[in-house]
């Protein structure tokens, strides 16, 4: 939730009335200090969106968000009759999630921020996160909280984004075609950005250009004049790029190693916690260190490096921010945890994986080196919403498994066993496990001092449970 920003509250009662048209109860809210649709997490003086959802109806939740300090409750017409007595002033609405759109819009309407929105199979949390930490050192950034990407995450992130901000990071997701257009035309972005495509949600798709086709929606929505900014490495490129053409956006720019890359890797040299990067941008060579390891994450970099400099951000403090760029839990975080008369590191990839993403890790994983004679070791989870490509896809893993000269290989879920079988006698010893919770007591026992571990899978399969298993550990110890 965004609080005041320099003593200027987010929105005014009034001002949130005239955005959405809302038919006041109960008088008008003064100050309103953040926008919220979970009374879980809602702070004083928030606005609570009684959103309805898949699952729970935010209007069950009002006597709660006015016990936790809600300013005001924006609730729908139909439901006003059954909450009588509430003692907070009500913005009533036909539709709360509409209500929360249009309040969406009237903070991108206020707003003088430069605004870039990412979308890709791949990479793309990383590069919004990476993008606010460094767009941090040069003013005021808003950002995407979490993966606040879909139809309630991007308005609400619009609504919580304070008048006064320079810079918005705009994360935006899709699982089928036609979801990314509606999302990107409220945030209106001066850049679209898509990071790879990649067989991700490919049950939804015939093929990857299919998923090429829906992510190149990003386009629709850069204002006139904008920028189109696409990884020049992506087999993908010229489509995306005529996509971006045919959407009215007729700047292009491209990153990566290709040498017609507006911003060029020139060289990398990838190391266990960070990579030390020279690359040409716009013409001038810049050298800068990450601070997380691995090629695919300099790739990305890549692409936050092009987005300072088409905003104009001081690319100095940029450079200097990537050094102390932290890994977000499941997205890369290393930890070292205790083993035997030593420690052993876990990297953790637990919150997302398709083949692409699967492939990074392993090469990440090739390129570090154990500690006291311990083994590189991969645990690996199903990839979901594959669909029928998803056999041949867990079983096409067998190669990169096999380049990445793993000692260990511990794979989990009913997917993962296509890859258990194409990994024959060329590969790494291999046990295949039905469910986590058996494959976490295995690695309780079988990880020893030296050891460096890569935990991978989608986070449906609740990988993450692997990792607060040592964690907890950890602790207790």
């Amino acid at each position: 939730m965004t609080g005041e920003a320099n003593g200027t509250p987010l929105w005014t009662g009034q001002d949130m009335a005239d955005a959405m048209d809302a038919r006041p109860v109960g008088g008008l809210a003064g100050a309103v200090t953040g926008i919220s649709i979970d009374t879980r997490t809602l702070r004083p003086g928030d606005a609570f969106f009684a959103i309805r959802g898949d699952t729970h109806d935010g209007h069950s939740f009002a006597s709660k968000a006015i016990a936790a300090g809600a300013s005001c409750l924006v609730v729908q017409e139909d439901k006003i009759a059954a909450l009588g007595g509430l003692t907070v002033p009500l913005l009533v609405v036909p539709d709360v999630l509409e209500g929360l759109r249009q309040l969406g819009r009237a903070a991108r309407a206020r707003t003088k921020a430069r605004i870039v929105a990412v979308t890709g199979s791949a990479g793309k949390t990383t590069t919004k996160d990476a993008l606010r930490h460094v767009l941090g050192r040069c003013g005021r950034v808003h950002a995407s909280v979490a993966s606040y990407n879909n139809h309630w995450g991007v308005p609400l992130t619009l609504a919580r984004m304070p008048a006064d901000t320079d810079y918005g990071v705009f994360e935006i997701g899709m699982n089928h075609a036609g979801e990314i257009t509606p999302l990107v035309k409220l945030v209106r972005p001066h850049i679209g950005m898509v990071t790879l495509i990649a067989a991700a949600h490919l049950g939804n798709f015939k093929n990857l250009d299919g998923i090429a086709h829906a992510k190149a929606e990003i386009f629709s929505g850069v204002v006139r004049g904008g920028t189109g900014l696409i990884n020049r490495d992506d087999k993908r490129f010229k489509l995306l790029a005529e996509l971006a053409g045919k959407a009215g956006v007729n700047r292009i720019i491209g990153y990566g190693a290709d040498k017609k890359a507006d911003v060029q890797l020139i060289n990398a040299k990838y190391h266990a916690d960070c990579s030390c990067v020279t690359a040409k941008v716009f013409g001038e060579e810049v050298a800068f260190k990450v601070g997380l390891p691995g090629r695919h994450v300099v790739q990305n970099m890549l692409g936050v490096l092009a987005v300072c400099h088409l905003m104009g951000a001081d690319m100095t403090r940029v450079a200097h921010a990537l050094a102390d760029l932290p890994a977000p839990d499941g997205r890369g975080k290393q930890y070292r945890f205790r083993a035997g008369a030593g420690t052993f590191a876990l990297i953790d990839e637990s919150y997302n994986a398709n083949p692409a993403s699967v492939e990074a890790a392993l090469d990440l994983l090739a390129s570090l080196e154990p500690r006291s004679g311990g083994r590189r070791i991969a645990v690996l989870g199903d990839m979901l919403e594959l669909g029928a490509h998803a056999r041949d896809l867990h079983a096409a893993l067998a190669e990169p498994v096999r380049k990445a000269g793993l000692d260990r290989l511990y794979l989990a879920g009913p997917e993962m066993a296509a890859l258990a079988e194409a990994i024959g006698e060329d590969g790494p010893p291999t046990d295949h496990f039905e469910d986590v919770d058996t494959l976490g007591a295995v690695l309780r026992r079988d990880i020893a001092e030296g050891d460096v571990v890569m935990v991978k899978s989608s986070n449906g399969i609740g990988f993450s449970r692997l990792v607060a298993l040592f964690r907890n550990a950890e602790s207790a110890a």
